[in-house]
């Protein structure tokens, strides 16, 4: 769901959105796949609603850090060697004065984790892929729903994220 802004605001069940759209309040942006059926009323299921009015949306801080955020922002690849990352990694090791936060911590495959221990990457063979920064605000909603419909993708400004949709 699109604020009046374009702004994206949440994501929506297709019965919320078309209730939206029937009581006049949001607008169709881009239709679903589908119909939903009603004894008098057939209905396409939108993709992509936007509120007729616009909504202040309060201050939002940075997208939490989570495991599952990690492995989405980095795409389920380990960010030293481009295998599949089944952990997460300080950059800085937090024993050495590297914090937890986004730009400190990449997804990172079983064997450059016990490769890299509690060293610093000088000290170590490996190099990251790309580095590590904090994503976009609308990553929350590839975290949320684990995938993107690709008529999404043109309010969701992905870049930088190595896996946009699914």
């Amino acid at each position: 769901m699109l604020n009046a802004s374009y702004e994206p605001l949440s994501v929506v069940s297709i019965r919320r959105a078309v209730v939206l759209v029937l009581k006049e309040k949001a607008e169709v942006v881009h239709e679903g796949d589908g119909e939903m059926h009603s004894e008098r009323l057939n209905v396409r299921i939108p993709s992509v609603i936007r509120l007729r009015r616009f909504v202040r949306v309060p201050y939002r801080a940075r997208v939490p850090l989570t495991r599952r955020a990690v492995f989405v922002r980095d795409g389920h690849r380990c960010q030293y060697c481009g295998a599949g990352a089944e952990s997460i990694d300080h950059v800085v090791p937090t024993s050495r004065g590297g914090a937890h936060e986004w730009e400190n911590v990449v997804a990172c495959c079983r064997r450059c984790n016990s490769a890299k221990e509690d060293r610093l990457l000088e000290d170590t063979h490996l190099h990251l892929v790309r580095r590590p920064v904090a994503p976009k605000q609308t990553m929350w909603i590839v975290v949320a729903v684990g995938r993107v419909d690709p008529a999404w993708e043109r309010y969701l400004d992905l870049d930088g994220l190595a896996i946009a949709s699914a």
